[in-house]
């Protein structure tokens, strides 16, 4: 696993992707965060918080992540090098747990220069040092369980097709559907909170408030292992 780990990691520096997707990210947060004037605008919200960057930052996950892993199993499909692969000496869920660890890893050198967000709203605030650390580190657990269930989901839905914009737009549905779907289904209904409890937000939201609830982690490593498995069972059936 570590090996296709690396190989994967590796093959992102390689080429523009890494560089894309860690600019990319930044670059929206930042203009959003702090420069265009809008809701969005710490400087205007008027509180020491990130609030605004943990409300953006799924939606932006939510095109870059099926970005990142759209080529996974896609490519390796389309070149004939997935039969090369099975060939070695490593199983079916280390070639899995390899790809999914390695996209994670960039999801999280990509959040890694938004710390730098943290002490900037510990600086700002009235008096210094004014903010809440509890909400603000339970929010960054959340856009991590968050960003693994994106990234098991790009990884299926690059098995789905040899083409890599299929797999991109399959993997932005899916997420898109389970992250903002049942709110909106749940809305339909006149707020019914069973079927919000469904969705991704209403569990990341959960965790963001501070307070790391066992049944929001256990949803979302039940989300990730399940696509990971479905991930599997296509990579056996090639």
């Amino acid at each position: 696993m570590i090996a296709i780990l690396k190989k994967e990691f590796n093959s992102f520096f390689s080429s523009p992707i890494a560089y894309l997707v860690i600019g990319v990210f930044l670059l929206m947060n930042g203009l959003f965060l702090w420069v265009f004037k809008g809701d969005f605008n710490i400087l205007n919200a008027g509180f020491a918080d990130l609030n605004s960057f943990f409300f953006f930052a799924p939606w932006v996950f939510l095109f870059l992540i099926p970005a990142i892993t759209m080529k996974s199993f896609a490519d390796e499909f389309n070149s004939g090098t997935i039969e090369l692969l099975k060939t070695k000496p490593i199983s079916d869920w280390q070639i899995v747990l390899g790809k999914f660890s390695a996209s994670l890893l960039l999801v999280i050198v990509a959040l890694i220069p938004t710390l730098t967000y943290v002490y900037t709203v510990y600086q700002l605030g009235n008096p210094t040092g004014n903010i809440d650390f509890g909400s603000t580190i339970g929010s960054y657990i959340g856009l991590l369980f968050l960003a693994s269930t994106y990234t098991a989901i790009g990884l299926f839905t690059s098995t789905l097709s040899k083409n890599q914009i299929v797999a991109f737009i399959l993997g932005v549905f899916i997420t898109l559907f389970l992250y903002y779907g049942f709110d909106a289904i749940s809305d339909s209904l006149g707020n019914d909170l069973t079927v919000k409890q469904m969705g991704f937000n209403e569990h990341f939201k959960s965790i963001s408030r501070g307070v790391i609830d066992t049944r929001d982690i256990i949803y979302f490593l039940s989300i990730t292992v399940f696509f990971l498995f479905i991930t599997k069972t296509r990579l056996d059936n090639e």
